[in-house]
């Protein structure tokens, strides 16, 4: 006799040993949100919490080799991507994207904690062009919203100002992209972690405390992958983004104080 149906989330992404981002964060979040998680590896990493030593791209047909994989049997209810590395990977994501009939959440991971690249130069333009006109949602950091803007970021000195102003546009500018709806992470502003969402033309706010601590690694996969999982779960826009926000807080807070470097956040926080 079967049990209950459960509800599907699938990460495409890269994979941390080391277990506190990529992949093994992404499934570990679903599977503390309750959903049943599957993953698409596409590029493997040599990491700890100290430093990422090598990254292996693998190829698009063998990454869309898996996508049709699980799609033909267990589509899910909502997806997300991570790190995809290559433009040719991001062209034939974006190309089974263009079909998807579940929401597509978008993390643009473009270097790890430690200033490793995970996308190449030249896919960054083709991830704006190709993938974000298929995205439910894009969740980039900082950084990241100013690059895919096309604005200038003039260092760590100038990001007290940029909530009101610059994020905005950057905001508005990314949406001018196709993705439906932009949470720019405000975790490397200096004042606190405000988080700024905009959807439908509106903007909201997703207040949170500044941490301090150095445990913070995998804190991008791990606050997408709660939202993915929301949306797994029939759960609104509005209502998955602050879940996914009250639990990343409380993840941090409670990191578990591994590693000798950036270590990882605390996975067993009730949802």
């Amino acid at each position: 006799m079967g049990g209950v149906r459960a509800r599907i989330a699938l990460t495409i992404a890269g994979s941390d040993p080391s277990g506190g981002a990529g992949i093994q964060a992404d499934l570990k979040t679903f599977h503390q949100f309750g959903v049943y998680g599957m993953s698409v590896l596409t590029l493997l990493t040599v990491q700890n919490t100290c430093r990422v030593s090598a990254v292996e791209m693998l190829s698009a047909q063998f990454v869309l080799d898996q996508l049709d994989a699980v799609l033909e049997d267990l589509p899910p209810h909502a997806a997300k991507t991570g790190a995809l590395g290559s433009r040719e990977v991001i062209e034939a994501i974006a190309d089974r994207a263009a079909r998807f009939t579940f929401p597509l959440v978008v993390d643009p991971v473009m270097i790890s904690k430690h200033g490793a690249p995970l996308l190449q130069d030249d896919a960054r333009a083709v991830l704006a062009r190709r993938l974000l006109p298929h995205a439910f949602l894009v969740t980039p950091n900082v950084h990241e919203a100013l690059a895919l803007a096309g604005k200038e970021f003039s260092g760590p000195a100038a990001l007290p100002a940029l909530l009101s102003s610059s994020l905005e546009d950057a905001a508005r500018a990314i949406a001018d992209l196709g993705p439906q709806a932009v949470l720019i992470k405000g975790g490397h502003l200096v004042a606190d972690a405000t988080d700024l969402l905009y959807a439908e033309g509106r903007f909201h706010s997703f207040p949170g405390k500044r941490i301090e601590t150095p445990h913070t690694h995998g804190t991008g996969c791990t606050y997408s992958a709660a939202i993915t999982a929301g949306l797994a779960k029939g759960a609104s826009l509005l209502e998955a983004v602050s879940a996914a926000k009250q639990f990343i807080t409380r993840a941090i807070e409670t990191n578990p104080g591994l590693g000798h470097g950036f270590g990882p956040v605390n996975h067993f926080t009730p949802t």
